[in-house]
């Protein structure tokens, strides 16, 4: 008798409640190591309370999976429920992160290449013993399935006494309870497997709802104007939008590692308290280059708005967008743009992704062609992660042992830093080069060059790595973002610009908030919707803008 007769023929036979109970226990207490460890620390290592939450919350597990278990629902619910939580266990378990709606968005509109670098043996084998293994379980037992009404009964007589256990566990430790939710939000936030499955279907009613909208005309009325001293040469502005760029690893803000020797020889200037409008690419990007704040910015209405890139062509300035990460998120749907992953030249690229030096290789024959006002926008594949150290070359390992992994448990948390921050020294040679190639043509260009991260990034800091965590709970690590601005004396004087006046801003609170109207007021366009209390440099033109 084969393995697979007899397997067959001896398939044990277990009720539909008790097994709800044995699956709720095992994704409560097998898939969920992070929020236990956080619940006991956040609640100070109270037994009383720990064992309260863990009583209510097995009882509202065991409620719910016997509610739903349906004959001929019962297995591919618990398996969806079991594979989902195993997925989200390993992301949150490593790398701290949470499974929201945006963390969701930015996972799908990823590419390939990117998301193969989480692929590692030990994801592998923790869903082979977390779902696979489940799940072959479960197809293999028998449920036994009463019928209708004798079900509906015997689940009600399951179902109501674990809502009240439920309810007497919540209010018996309310107080403690209530303290830790408000306290430390992100605790509700990472359980298995009900809310990342909740944020599943948020995305998918958004998803469905974009497919119809029409993108709304923006700054129609743009003009070029003059604002300072004639010129008979072209202005060009390169904006470098920057990725998982923090500012707590940047020298120029204060590091005590030398991140950006080159940026500071060239003497730019640098803005220390500058934040991101989201944590994570699918947000920030769209976001950054959008006419809206941070509060008034929402995914449907960055979709459905023209953005930066597009009131510039309005105003007869030719734009075009350099990607080298995940695409510009609806931002260039307008304008010329090229996918360097799409050249994929063998110098720079491997595997589907570039080093970002492919942009200094290709920027000197781009400018020697410019013959009006342009901007240009270089987006970074930059301190992309897990796998740092595929974003910088041989020859910018200077901080070592490198993490060479992108399973971080390999890794210490300093071999993690120093990969992290190759990337950020390789990032100063890329925005130094940009600098000197405008240097280059400057008998022919006024040239200036704004450098923003999308987001920052989180290295260990409380057990946090990666980034996309909520914002209202984010890490400063993952929104205090790098911002460098270099201009040319040909481009001040075009643009009204005082460099002493400049200077004196560094020293203010800024934003992506302000990208919009500051690269506006940078390339003298007028329109009625410029903001200058949003230009960073309104107060340091001879002439306003508008």
């Amino acid at each position: 008798m084969s393995l697979v007769t007899y397997l067959a023929r001896n398939r044990p036979r277990i009720g539909s409640a008790t097994l709800s109970f044995v699956v709720a226990l095992f994704l409560l207490s097998v898939l969920n190591r992070t929020f236990w460890l956080r619940a006991d620390s956040y609640m100070s290592g109270s037994t009383v309370a720990l064992c309260a939450l863990a009583i209510g919350l097995l009882a509202l597990f065991t409620a719910i999976l016997t509610a739903f278990s349906v004959k001929y629902l019962t297995k591919p619910l618990f398996g969806l429920l079991i594979i989902t939580a195993s997925v989200a266990a390993w992301f949150t378990d490593n790398y701290g992160v949470i499974i929201d709606a945006d963390m969701i968005r930015n996972v799908v509109e990823t590419t390939g290449p990117e998301s193969s670098r989480f692929f590692t043996p030990g994801l592998f084998l923790h869903l082979a013993l977390t779902a696979v293994v489940p799940c072959l379980l479960l197809v293999w037992i028998e449920i036994s399935h009463r019928p209708f009404w004798s079900k509906l009964g015997w689940n009600l007589a399951i179902i109501l006494p674990c809502l009240l256990a439920f309810g007497i566990s919540a209010v018996s430790q309310a107080r403690v309870f209530s303290s830790t939710v408000r306290t430390h939000q992100d605790l509700a936030r990472i359980i298995n497997p009900f809310l990342p499955l909740a944020s599943a279907i948020d995305y998918t009613i958004d998803r469905g709802g974009e497919r119809h909208i029409l993108v709304e005309p923006l700054g129609s009325d743009a003009k070029r104007v003059s604002v300072g001293m004639p010129s008979q040469k072209p202005r060009v502005t390169i904006i470098v939008a920057g990725e998982t760029a923090r500012a707590t690893d940047f020298s120029l803000g204060g590091y005590e590692r030398e991140t950006n020797p080159q940026l500071k020889a060239r003497q730019v200037l640098y803005f220390p308290q500058t934040t991101s409008c989201g944590t994570a690419t699918a947000v920030s990007l769209p976001c950054m280059f959008s006419i809206y704040t941070r509060k008034q910015y929402t995914h449907m209405k960055g979709l459905s708005t023209e953005t930066l890139p597009d009131v510039l062509a309005h105003a007869g300035v030719d734009v075009a967008w350099w990607d080298n990460n995940t695409g510009s998120k609806g931002v260039a749907d307008r304008i010329d743009s090229v996918s360097f992953p799409a050249i994929n030249d063998p110098r720079f690229c491997k595997d589907g992704e570039c080093l970002d030096g492919m942009f200094l290789d290709r920027l000197d024959a781009w400018l020697s062609t410019v013959k009006g006002d342009s901007v240009l926008v270089l987006h970074q594949l930059g301190s992309h992660g897990p796998a740092y150290h595929l974003r910088y070359p041989e020859e910018f390992r200077k901080f070592t042992p490198d993490c060479r992994s992108a399973e971080f448990t390999t890794c210490t948390r300093q071999e993690i830093v120093n990969a992290y921050d190759n990337t950020i020294l390789y990032t100063d040679h890329v925005l130094a080069g940009v600098i000197d190639r405008l240097k280059r043509h400057a008998d022919k260009i006024a040239g200036s060059m704004l450098y923003m991260s999308d987001h920052g990034e989180s290295l260990g800091e409380n057990g946090i790595y990666l980034h996309g965590m909520p914002y209202f709970m984010a890490p400063e690590e993952q929104t205090h973002i790098p911002f460098v601005l270099w201009f040319d004396q040909d481009f001040a004087a075009t643009n009204g610009l005082k460099r002493s006046c400049v200077q004196k801003t560094t020293e203010e609170p800024q934003s992506h908030d302000n990208l919009f109207h500051t690269v506006l007021g940078m390339m003298n366009i007028q329109t009625s919707i410029y903001d200058p209390y949003l230009d960073v440099f309104a107060a340091c033109r001879s002439i306003p803008t508008s």
